[in-house]
Parts: structure tokens; sequence; C-alpha cells
């Protein structure tokens, strides 16, 4: 098997000056990837559009936007606050520095700068945060199944949501639960019932698109958050994750819906906006859920929401 090569870090950098932008992407292209913005505004518009850098070079005095105000617009958003700023500006008093520490930049170098310190100082930054987000993805996987878990469940659905309020995007949920697992677990024992949930969970995971979420929600239940889809779209990734889990076979004697493990789904669909908490989604797709257990099992149940 040929090893990929790993993936290049991305880093922004945001300056008026075009020359300032020329000479910091000949430092760093050759190593990671570079993208430029002469503007706060649209600094904040890359870093929305989706794949976030995982650094930003920012300067302070710029037309319109401040760098000051593009940080601050920065660490307020919870969908950005993680990203390292580090400014790089010709302001070299002390009050300068440590306003735009405070704010939340990671580091502060004055121009003119030596390049051995700004590489240096970037790749120190870059290890700590690919070392945070390790912590982070570490917390927010099921130890069983090693899919995401609740924390990482609402988390992202607060990002999807908040994405979707402002791009005017639709937002879908589904909230699933293996028919009959208790009977299953009192029958085959609690080892088959681990095991159960893993192949469960592994095929859950092979449906659907990259961008798509598929979490373990808590015991027997599983969630799956999907982005840009509307209730058509929804209703078509729930037949595959039930045809999928049909398809597994998982002999289950004591199940009222079939002679094998299948799943009940509820779905809901919304487009989200900011007056709205997203609870309401997820009430919505539990109570389809509901629904589909009344009806017999093994089937979803699906609804748009105004």
């Amino acid at each position: 098997m040929i090893e990929q090569p790993p993936k290049r870090q991305t880093i922004l950098v945001v300056d008026d000056m075009p020359t300032n932008i020329d000479i910091l992407a000949g430092l760093l292209d050759d190593r990671y990837k570079v993208k430029a913005a002469r503007t706060g505004a649209k600094a904040l518009e890359i870093v929305h559009s989706g794949n976030p850098p995982d650094l930003i070079l920012l300067d302070v005095v710029m037309p319109g936007m401040s760098g000051y105000e593009v940080c601050e617009a920065l660490k307020a958003d919870p969908d950005t606050a993680t990203i390292p700023v580090i400014f790089v500006t010709s302001l070299n008093d002390e009050e300068d520095e440590e306003k735009g520490l405070k704010l939340g930049a990671v580091d502060y170098i004055t121009k003119p700068f030596r390049a051995a310190i700004v590489l240096a100082r970037i790749e120190n930054h870059l290890k700590l945060k690919s070392y945070q987000d390790l912590l982070r993805r570490q917390s927010n996987l099921d130890g069983l199944t090693g899919l995401p878990n609740r924390r990482a469940f609402d988390d992202l659905l607060g990002q999807e949501w908040r994405r979707g309020a402002r791009l005017r995007s639709p937002l879908s949920l589904i909230l699933l639960d293996i028919d009959h697992f208790k009977q299953y677990n009192d029958h085959y024992g609690h080892l088959a019932g681990d095991e159960c949930l893993r192949l469960v969970g592994r095929d859950l995971a092979s449906v659907g698109r990259s961008m798509d979420f598929v979490g373990r929600y808590g015991g027997e239940e599983f969630v799956c958050i999907l982005p840009h889809t509307d209730s058509s779209g929804a209703q078509k990734v729930a037949e595959r994750l039930q045809d999928k889990i049909n398809e597994l076979g998982i002999t289950h004697e004591h199940s009222s819906a079939a002679e094998h493990v299948t799943i009940s789904m509820g779905v809901a669909t919304i487009l989200p906006n900011l007056k709205v908490s997203p609870e309401q989604l997820i009430l919505s797709a539990d109570k389809m859920l509901y629904r589909a257990k009344d009806e017999g099992r093994n089937c979803f149940k699906s609804v748009q929401l105004a």
C-alpha cells in the first residue's frame, strides 16, 4: 500500500499591500498551501467558505475593517475561535502588541521581520494546533463504535445550524434506533450486542457524502446530520441506510420487525434561522422516530418544518 503524502496545512495571509502578501507567500508556499486576502471582509469570507485555514497571518492597519476587528470577529464566532491568529504588522508599540494578544491572537510579529523567526513561530503554533485538534477529536469519539459521540454531535449541529442560516441552505437530521435491541441483548448477550452496535455503526458510516455526519447518539441510537440537504434528499439517505442494515443480515430471532436486525428512523428538515433553536429539529426527528416505531418499525417517517 502506497502511503499518501501528508496534507499541507493552509495559511491565510491578510494584508492590503500586494507586496507584503507576495513576500509572505514566497516564504511559505513551498511548505504550506497559501491563501490571500486584501481586506478584512474578504478574509472572513474565506474563513467561512467551508475550508477554513489552519492559521492566519493578519496585518493590523487596513482600510475598512482593521486587523483587530477581524481578530475580534473570529474569536467571537465558535466556528472560527480556535484558528490561531498571528499579527504581522509595522505597529511596534507594547500597547499595540498587548491589545492584539488580549483579543486572542497567539503571537505578534513586527515588521521588518526575519524569515527564520516567522517560519519558526508558524511551525510552533501549527504543531500546537494539531495537538489540540487531536485531543479534541479523541474526546469526541465513542469508545465502542469509534464514531463521533454525543458531544461531537452537539458541537457540529450548532456549526451547521449557523452555516445553514448564513447560506439560507436546508439542514436535515436523521435519528435512528436499532429495533428491539434490548431483546437482542437479553437473548444473545452483551458481547454480541456490542458487536452488533459496532457493525451497524460501521455500515451506517459507509453511507452518504463526506460532508455528512454519522455518530452514536447514545445506547442503541445513532444520528445523522445532512448539511445542504432538503427533505427529498434526506429521505433518499434514509432509504439507503435502511437497505444497508437490512443487507447486513444480523440474525435477530426476537424482533417483531424482521428475522434480522433492523432500524427505525425519524427524519426532519428545516431551513435554519438564528431565531429558532436547533433543539426544534432534534425534537421533530425524535417525534418521527416514535411514529416509525408505532407503525411497525423497520421504516422511517419524515417531516418538513416551516
